[in-house]
């Protein structure tokens, strides 16, 4: 039927502990291949921040999408609205529990309300489509790999461009106690 939307897509990975004081990391696409189950905690935090990069660096946000948060009837926030607008590529991650990222196609209306987000992509209309990749010329020699700054959101601190050297203050004495 033409004019109808295709429901909007979520990508959901997550690092679980266990009572063996090890964690593993699933992703909801069961065609994704994930490392196993370790101590390395650490590890594993930076491989799943990497896993949803990748995810997001794959998705194309499709204009004809329905957006997915309306799908979960709204789950991801709290107040109500009427999903409206263009498609976005959104991720979802409270940086205080760190465990789960949420990567999903959602409405501009949805996208506002929903804390802790990132948008990542948006939607082009139908009839601005990007130029196929086939008629880019590439490049006689690859360039060097430079480090993609770190989008709000991700942990992978390999990733994070380099910060300017900060200016320490000079150190100031305690001040001394007062004695009642």
């Amino acid at each position: 039927m033409p004019g109808s939307r295709v429901p909007g897509r979520t990508w959901t990975v997550r690092l679980t502990g266990h009572a063996d004081h090890s964690a593993s990391v699933t992703c909801s696409t069961e065609a994704c291949r994930m490392p196993p189950r370790s101590k390395d905690t650490a590890a594993l935090k930076r491989f799943a921040a990497e896993h949803v990069r990748a995810h997001a660096r794959l998705a194309t946000v499709r204009p004809d999408t329905a957006c997915a948060c309306r799908a979960a009837q709204c789950a991801l926030h709290e107040a109500r609205t009427q999903c409206t607008g263009s498609t976005l590529l959104v991720l979802v991650h409270n940086p205080a529990v760190g465990q789960v990222w949420t990567l999903a196609e959602i409405c501009q209306s949805c996208a506002p309300l929903i804390a802790h987000t990132a948008i990542l992509g948006r939607s082009q209309p139908q009839g601005r489509q990007a130029p196929p990749a086939a008629s880019v010329p590439a490049p006689a020699t690859a360039p060097a790999a430079v480090p993609l700054p770190v989008a709000g959101g991700f942990s992978s601190p390999q990733a994070a461009p380099e910060a300017p050297a900060a200016r320490r203050r000079p150190h100031r004495p305690a001040r001394p106690r007062r004695t009642p």
